[in-house]
């Protein structure tokens, strides 16, 4: 019996993740679940898993939370505020602990449990792209099992050999590049021209994934991707120059190992995230996820094509911020969590994101890579107040 704490529980990843958990009673326990503010459902998780714990982080949320666990008859635990957040994922002895807040506010949680917890299912790609460096230190001295949960780091993962081979040979000089696949969102085949005046729910309107609305304009400006591209720098110690993307519109293959034999490994599966969250779960067995069944036949047919930076200027970008390394990847994250969180308001256009990202980028291309969670906050504060400042200078 494993017992497993679920940071975000009320996103579509804590969806997914409490779905697997609740198919195998026998192999999971439930520990702790958190919430920024969704409190409503956060209620109804405790009444079905009845957690050890249950944190809001909204304290005004929060209110009269602690009568309502007890009215629903249960002795869970209410804790309230960021902090309470933190103490609760770094909880000593919890089996495994799913990273799943979005963006930068899942740093601090995600880097305690990575000192505490036995294995980390790392959902959240921008704790590892604002402090990439300090995430694998810490995780490699904790001796922490750090299980990738997007689908292709899952992919690379299960397609990868061990670090060294029977001979000695490592990863490195095994494999010639890692090639990650993207779907080309809902935009791939958009106009360019017209791309100023989509809306936030055009945007958010995803063909294949079923995602929450930032990470679904992160796919569509393909930011996404670029940010992947980071993710699979730090945990696979791949550099740059092997990393590549492929438009595949059916998202069935969802990345590929290329060996320097020729020999190419891809990972094949139904676009439902319950497939690499179960892989983590499960690992290193293998459990049923609940999805279904994948169908080549059906298929038919499986498309690739080289993505075009002119269309998609925010994956070139990334790309630009993995080569100048230091504190780059953290200064591109923070600007663009405030370009796609005022387009989703209405105050920006989508293509004024990528505008904002190059700016912010530019404005701080020698930063530093944090070496502490302090460091990397006041970087990522830094870069926020630079992209806040752009928003003048965006056409209404």
């Amino acid at each position: 019996m494993k017992t497993i704490t679920v940071l975000g529980a009320t996103g579509s990843i804590g969806d997914s993740t409490l779905d697997v958990v609740g198919r195998h009673p026998e192999r999971f326990r439930v520990h702790a679940l958190t919430a920024h503010g969704n409190v409503e459902k956060l209620l109804q998780l405790a009444v079905r898993h009845r957690p050890e714990v249950v944190s809001v982080t909204d304290p005004q949320a929060a209110a009269g939370m602690e009568a309502r666990l007890r009215s629903a008859g249960l002795a869970t635990r209410l804790a309230v505020g960021p902090d309470e957040v933190v103490e609760v994922a770094g909880a000593p002895g919890i089996d495994c602990v799913m990273a799943a807040i979005v963006g930068a506010a899942g740093l601090a949680p995600t880097l305690a449990a990575a000192r505490a917890a036995r294995s980390v299912m790392l959902a959240n790609k921008e704790a590892i792209v604002m402090a990439g460096r300090l995430f694998i230190q810490t995780c490699r001295q904790s001796q922490v099992a750090l299980l990738p949960i997007d689908s292709e780091h899952n992919a690379l993962f299960q397609c990868l050999p061990s670090p060294h081979g029977p001979s000695g040979q490592t990863t490195g000089e095994a494999v010639r590049r890692l090639i990650l696949t993207a779907s080309g969102g809902p935009f791939r085949t958009t106009p360019v021209a017209a791309l100023d005046s989509v809306s936030p729910d055009q945007a958010c309107a995803h063909p294949k994934w079923s995602m929450g609305r930032k990470i679904s304009v992160d796919s569509a400006t393909m930011m996404n991707k670029g940010l992947e591209l980071i993710e699979a720098h730090y945990l696979f110690d791949m550099p740059a120059s092997r990393l590549e993307v492929l438009i595949h519109p059916q998202s069935i293959v969802h990345s590929l190992v290329e060996y320097m034999d020729g020999s190419v490994l891809a990972q094949l599966g139904n676009p439902d995230m319950r497939v690499p969250i179960a892989h983590a779960l499960g690992y290193p067995d293998r459990i049923a996820s609940g999805a279904s069944l994948l169908d080549l036949a059906a298929i038919g047919r499986l498309e690739f094509e080289t993505p075009d930076e002119g269309r998609f200027p925010c994956l070139r970008i990334a790309r630009e911020a993995l080569a100048a390394g230091g504190g780059a990847p953290c200064v591109l994250n923070a600007a663009n969590e405030v370009g796609v969180a005022e387009f989703l308001s209405g105050r920006v256009r989508f293509s004024d994101i990528a505008r904002i990202n190059q700016a912010v980028l530019e404005a701080l291309p020698q930063a530093d890579a944090p070496d502490s969670l302090e460091e990397a906050l006041e970087l990522d504060k830094r870069a926020r107040h630079l992209a806040k400042q752009q928003l003048e200078r965006c056409p209404t």
